[in-house]
């Protein structure tokens, strides 16, 4: 029996740089709009201190604007007032510490000390303490910055306001983030199982690696999906404005879960097939495998959109029970004891995604044929 022949590195690098781009899209796609917000805001606050107050350098005001409002999806009032008034306070402190004793080592480590007393002092938040710190740090190091001390305290000021009337207008919702990498996360799990269900149909060792592959480097929109949600849903506990979405992205993390479990179902799955696609098997159940895997990949499309969406997975749960009730291994492959086995493997990926599109985890079960 030859060994199979592993993809060319060449092609393996491929395959994973194709992942992380795919991945990296969707941060983009999920982001461009509050990053272009933060630097319309950093952009606004420039020109009203360079324009309206004269300073000739106002360094300060696109700081604090962007620091305030930032790219994330948290932009609550208070979070951005947070931020903010951190800056200001370390704008201020810092500028007060070089106007009386000038500038060095123990000043630096003076100021900081007493504009994080100061943070303390007003608010419990972590943001606000540590944002003027950072910023007093700035004051002391950088001394030259800016235009004065009453000035570079005003561009904070007029930063933070500017954040904060970007953050009451231009409202975000927090389930955007989160569904956008859902989507992108799922469709990589279908690429994955199309690319094996064309492997096991061509007996091609080199489409069932790529599968692989493919699989393992989609590991970290995975991740990123499951932080993403997790994230937004502690942040709606927190948001009163945004308590109705607290449903929608608290499943979103429990599929987020499922689809991680699954993907790692079908990475094992790929990993079995290599051997069962070799020419020196004999196994002739491998084309209707190929095209239950197939039928399962474009159910596992219909969940990408769904999540991505918000919709409820009908179509896909529709799908993928069709599916379940075929994965009877000895039906499917008679006498075929290495397709029968990756049938098995199949099944507890179907459950997975059966699961993820609101089936019962006794109903998932229960639609498969019993053994």
């Amino acid at each position: 029996m030859s060994a199979p022949t592993a993809l060319p590195s060449f092609a393996a690098l491929r395959l994973q740089v194709g992942s992380r781009v795919r991945a990296g899209w969707a941060r983009v796609r999920a982001s461009w709009g509050l990053i272009l917000q933060a630097s319309a805001a950093a952009g606004i606050a420039y020109g009203i201190s360079l324009h309206v107050f004269g300073h000739e350098m106002p360094f300060f005001a696109p700081v604090a604007a962007w620091v305030a409002l930032g790219f994330g999806r948290d932009r609550s009032v208070r979070r951005v007032a947070e931020l903010a008034g951190g800056v200001a306070i370390g704008v201020a402190a810092g500028d007060l510490v070089v106007h009386v004793i000038g500038s060095g080592l123990w000043q630096l480590a003076l100021v900081l000390a007493v504009s994080a007393l100061i943070g303390r002092f007003l608010d419990r938040g972590a943001l606000l303490t540590t944002q003027a710190g950072v910023q007093a740090i700035v004051i002391v190091g950088l001394p030259q910055i800016g235009g004065g001390p009453v000035g570079r305290w005003v561009d904070a000021v007029v930063g933070g306001l500017v954040a904060l009337a970007f953050a009451l207008l231009t409202p975000t919702d927090p389930r955007r983030h989160p569904r956008t990498l859902a989507r992108a996360a799922v469709e990589e799990l279908a690429g994955v199982l199309d690319a094996l269900a064309r492997g096991l149909r061509t007996r091609s060792v080199e489409d069932v690696e790529a599968a692989l592959l493919t699989g393992r480097a989609s590991q970290p929109a995975l991740d990123e999906w499951r932080e993403s949600a997790r994230s937004a849903a502690e942040l709606v506990r927190l948001a009163p404005a945004h308590r109705r979405h607290r449903g929608e992205l608290d499943r979103l993390v429990v599929e987020s879960v499922l689809l991680d479990r699954a993907m790692r179902n079908a990475r094992v799955l790929a990993r079995r097939s290599v051997a069962a696609v070799d020419e020196g098997h004999v196994a002739p159940g491998l084309p209707r495998l190929a095209d239950v895997v197939g039928e399962v990949g474009r159910g596992t499309d219909d969940l990408a959109l769904a999540l991505g969406s918000g919709r409820d997975p009908h179509p896909a749960r529709v799908r993928l029970l069709e599916v379940a009730a075929t994965l009877d291994p000895h039906t499917l492959a008679p006498a075929d004891w290495q397709t029968q086995s990756l049938a098995l493997l199949l099944r507890s990926l179907v459950v997975d995604l059966l699961e993820a599109a609101g089936c019962d985890p006794g109903a998932a079960r229960t639609a498969l044929p019993e053994l």
